[in-house]
């Protein structure tokens, strides 16, 4: 049996949470879910610029942890940008907080 997924840390929700390739009706596209941890761990490591234990401890994980949730939010990012696919973000077991952890 699987270990329960813990509750990660965010600090922001998206702006957007919907992006789809231009000129391509919604009923012919295909969906990726990229989940708000995965969201909030590609703007920590990858927007931010913070090394992967400063984000690990902002989202209230390991650092392994937080890079496997990288490796597949990236892996969702791309699937969405070579194969035309909607990507939308939403779902998690996630935690929103207003200040960010030490």
């Amino acid at each position: 049996m699987p270990r329960p997924i813990k509750t990660r840390c965010i600090c922001t929700q998206p702006q957007a949470n919907y992006f789809k390739p231009r000129g391509i009706p919604m009923s012919e596209l295909d969906e990726v879910v990229l989940t708000l941890d995965e969201f909030e761990a590609v703007r920590w490591a990858d927007w931010e610029g913070l090394y992967h234990a400063e984000a690990a401890q902002k989202l209230n994980v390991s650092r392994q942890t937080l890079g496997n949730i990288l490796e597949s939010a990236r892996r969702k990012i791309a699937d969405a940008l070579i194969h035309a696919k909607a990507l939308k973000i939403e779902g998690g077991v996630v935690q929103v907080t207003n200040t960010l952890q030490p």
